[in-house]
């Protein structure tokens, strides 16, 4: 299955992807990533995610821990937690070729209500499983939809709650199960984590994020810290260090306009906290992007 799965990938890359990169096809939360050499680090704050190895191999490392997985394997996330991801095994013959799907916590909930499953007290936020057979099946169906878009408009949302139930039904089901935990601690702290995404850019305290997630201030600072394995602070900081290093490297940006762009008010304290999450100064990343 997961043999048919890669051509059918393949096929919709020729036809419609770019030579590397990101490839994001009409249904939402649907994405393909092809990458034809090893990478560099990726910093990012990953969302709730299952992605499908079909070629090549890649690694993602959170704090101290680090997992590789290849082709076969799926990778499941299931917080907002900041990784570090590289791509360590990928050619020009044989790229690597990964399908990542968004999890959708409303729809974990209802599933979960249908199948009237108990949320589990798994805690990890990243685990690496061979990737289950009706998974991939689900996953074929819903690639070969894309090629009738007539039928995907009409079609494709049955096959994204289908791939979500193997995914609870399968291996990772326990993994899943407290993202569909109803007013759960994941689904509290997931309503403060939209806010900080949406709004990093200016003061949020803690008190107002506790507010969002209906906790009191030092329950929801236990809860986030076990469920991204950083502080509020900490979460909005690498979200504005992440944007400002995008907008260095992508757009062309200076450090200062790019530390002023995403909050700082201060270009040496901006420049002291990027050295410590990338290893390097802000000005060398803006003079490489000029």
């Amino acid at each position: 299955m997961s043999a048919a799965l890669l051509e059918v990938v393949r096929g919709y890359l020729d036809r419609h992807g770019e030579p590397g990169g990101l490839a994001q096809t009409p249904i939402p939360g649907l994405t393909i990533i092809r990458t034809s050499e090893p990478s560099g680090l990726d910093y990012a704050i990953t969302r709730p995610l299952a992605c499908l190895v079909l070629q090549g191999s890649k690694r993602v490392m959170m704090g101290t821990r680090s997992f590789n997985f290849s082709a076969g394997d799926s990778l499941l996330i299931t917080a907002d937690v900041p990784t570090v991801s590289q791509i360590i095994q990928a050619s020009h013959e044989v790229p690597y070729i990964s399908l990542v799907i968004d999890l959708d916590p409303a729809l974990l909930t209802e599933l979960m209500e249908e199948m009237k499953a108990v949320p589990s007290a798994e805690l990890e936020p990243i685990r690496i499983e061979p990737t289950d057979s009706e998974v991939a099946e689900a996953a074929l169906r819903l690639m070969r939809l894309l090629e009738r878009p007539a039928s995907a408009t009409v079609l494709h949302a049955s096959l994204v709650r289908e791939l979500h139930y193997w995914l609870l039904a399968g291996r990772h089901g326990p993994a899943i199960s407290r993202l569909g935990w109803p007013d759960g601690h994941a689904q509290r702290i997931a309503r403060a984590v939209k806010v900080l995404r949406t709004e990093f850019t200016r003061p949020l305290p803690v008190e107002h994020l506790a507010s969002v997630a209906g906790m009191s201030p030092s329950s929801f600072h236990h809860h986030f810290r076990n469920q991204t394995s950083l502080t509020p602070l900490q979460f909005q900081k690498q979200l504005r260090l992440i944007e400002a290093r995008r907008l260095m490297t992508g757009e062309g940006a200076t450090a200062s306009s790019a530390a002023f762009a995403v909050g700082y008010e201060s270009v040496s304290q901006f420049s002291r906290e990027y050295r410590r999450l990338f290893g390097l100064p802000p000005a060398r990343d803006a003079s490489v992007a000029c």
